[in-house]
């Protein structure tokens, strides 16, 4: 059952800040990651109809997230956010300030010190206390017209429907814990039709039919799926040959997905035990780029995932069966 969310959002304009205090139905690791790693970030830090898009990002003390907003004509508002102090899975804090796409900042425009601080609960869900300040009152008041509660408040929920997603999706059965390898494709809204055209190729049926966004249990904490969404696919397999299986989803730019050719698709590991699985992470992630570290995931899956030292992605994923 899904728990109650906390959303606090108060203007406390006699110390120039606001804070915010929100829950999020997922333990504290997941949370943690999803406000920390760039892939993710780019899924939901913009409010739609926007999209967020990671230049770079050097997660550490002294380290620099470059992106940009990306609006709906694909114009573009570049932001910087200089990390200064991090406490892993506890805290970090930064200033984020308007800049152009050389990272270079806009003096015009008001700087916000972020204090974001992440709280896990008895319940298994996590807290994240956010704190945001303004050298000036003028600043704060900008930044509200500019619309920051509505548009941070809609980003919140596109991490909500991220969770939501992806705990329904990866708590399906398994039937057994035998080795196999999948290919994962991510298609921007015609998985569907895709998929029909593989399926008349091979000549295969789906794997327990089609799953679709529309099939995530309503929860009352959760923000509504728009309708267009809610008959898109959230997951489907399908048998090739020789025992390999195609695995697909759509990620629609509404949702904040970014999808360039060369990044949606994956070659899916599950192998047959967690020893297994750490020791073909680390052997084919040797020289390569860790996008998210192998680690127990809230769904029950031992889940990481990397581009390898020749540009190939990976996801490695063993999870018990029910």
């Amino acid at each position: 059952m899904s728990k109650a969310i906390l959303f606090d959002f108060v203007v406390d304009k006699e110390n120039n800040r606001i804070k915010v205090d929100r829950s999020f139905d997922a333990p504290l690791d997941l949370v943690w990651t999803a406000w920390t790693d760039a892939e993710i970030l780019d899924q939901w830090w913009a409010p739609k109809p926007y999209r967020a898009e990671t230049k770079s990002m050097d997660f550490r003390e002294g380290g620099r997230w470059h992106y940009a907003m990306v609006g709906p004509e694909g114009d573009k508002q570049w932001c910087l956010f200089d990390y200064e102090t991090i406490q892993p899975e506890q805290s970090y804090s930064g200033i984020d300030a308007f800049c152009d796409e050389n990272g270079i900042l806009n003096p015009d425009q008001p700087r916000m010190r972020w204090n974001n601080r992440f709280n896990e609960r008895p319940d298994n869900t996590t807290v994240v206390n956010i704190e945001v300040r303004f050298n000036q009152l003028s600043d704060l008041e900008t930044i509200l017209q500019m619309g920051f509660k509505e548009g941070f408040s809609m980003g919140l929920e596109n991490l909500d429907a991220y969770i939501s997603a992806q705990f329904y999706l990866r708590k399906q059965k398994k039937p057994g814990n035998k080795a196999r390898v999948s290919f994962y494709l991510n298609f921007p809204g015609n998985t569907e039709e895709a998929l029909f055209f593989y399926k008349s190729v091979f000549k295969t049926d789906f794997v327990n039919g089609i799953q679709r966004f529309g099939d995530i249990p309503a929860d009352a904490g959760n923000p509504p799926i728009a309708e267009p969404i809610k008959k898109m696919v959230l997951h489907a397999e399908l048998p090739l040959i020789g025992g390999a299986i195609l695995m697909a989803t759509d990620a629609p730019k509404e949702m904040g997905f970014n999808l360039t050719q060369g990044n949606n698709m994956h070659i899916n590991l599950e192998p047959e035990s967690r020893e297994e699985a750490l020791r073909i992470f680390e052997a084919l992630s040797e020289g390569g780029e860790i996008t998210m570290p192998l680690q127990d995931m809230f769904w029950g899956a031992y889940y990481g995932s990397f581009k390898d030292k020749y540009g190939i992605n990976w996801m490695v994923n063993y999870q018990q069966a029910n």
